[in-house]
């Protein structure tokens, strides 16, 4: 095939790095964006794909990676938005602060990226999108409300974008990931007012510990990259795909179940 080149944000590890690696082998050009200075500029543990740095919360730091990728390789055909964060915590534990940060990466970080490439996809009238939600973005998840609302803000905002940009060629996708073995398990962060003493505390470690538990025991990130490498592969990408046969079945199961019955279900999990 002709080459195509690929921007995927946060590369380094987990979904990102597993994404990037399979679509260099599968002959994309792939450039992976990462916060980490120190893997910049290096050629990713041998996989072939280049690291370089992009803060997906500073428009400016985008920018500069968006041209130093089209000056390095005369465009981008594809992005792949998979940067993102978690924040654990009760809503009421939750700081502004805390909720604007998880948006800032999760969401916001995501429209930067898009709008600072969109122009240039418009130009070459072609171009696709896909958007790295979570099966969180539809079974808000107690504990864990403000990651669950990013990933359900980034899902509408997939549909509208799949309807403005249409008339240029762009194809725009959300793919949904269940639980995965990744480093996000590690890196979950907690509210700073989650402590003992909060009157939500003893449940939200029972909840917590219920995500790790499926988290450690997910599936092997590669799933994610086979199934995005897919929908590239198609003329009329689908809107949104969720990975895993388990995850399709609930995403089915929840469009047929009253509200009321889905959230006993999940309370009985998380709650």
């Amino acid at each position: 095939m002709n080459e195509k080149t690929i921007l995927i944000t946060g590369a380094s590890s987990g979904i990102g790095r597993a994404c990037a690696e399979f679509l260099t082998q599968k002959g994309y050009r792939v450039f992976g964006t990462t916060r980490r200075e120190d893997l910049v500029g290096e050629n990713h543990r041998g996989s072939g794909f280049e690291l370089i740095s992009m803060d997906v919360a500073d428009r400016e730091s985008v920018a500069r990676a968006v041209r130093k990728i089209i000056a390095k390789a005369g465009g981008i055909d594809i992005i792949i938005n998979n940067a993102g964060m978690g924040i654990a915590g009760s809503i009421e534990d939750t700081s502004y602060e805390e909720a604007k940060m998880q948006f800032d990466t999760n969401f916001f970080g995501c429209m930067n990226v898009i709008n600072e490439v969109l122009p240039h996809m418009r130009k070459r009238g072609s171009g696709v999108i896909i958007n790295i939600g979570s099966v969180a973005g539809y079974i808000s998840i107690p504990f864990q409300a403000m990651y669950s609302s990013t990933k359900a803000a980034l899902q509408s905002m997939t549909f509208s974008l799949r309807n403005e940009v249409a008339p240029f060629n762009i194809k725009i996708s959300i793919v949904h990931p269940g639980d995965l073995r990744t480093n996000f398990t590690q890196n979950r962060k907690r509210s700073e007012s989650a402590i003992p003493g909060s009157p939500y505390f003893e449940r939200m470690e029972r909840s917590i510990a219920v995500m790790e538990r499926d988290e450690q025991n997910g599936g092997d990130p590669v799933c994610v990259a086979r199934t995005i490498f897919r929908i590239l592969k198609r003329k009329s990408p689908p809107v949104a795909v969720t990975v895993g046969f388990k995850y399709k079945f609930v995403a089915f199961l929840l469009r047929i179940v009253p509200a009321k019955l889905r959230e006993k279900a999940v309370a009985s999990i998380y709650a």
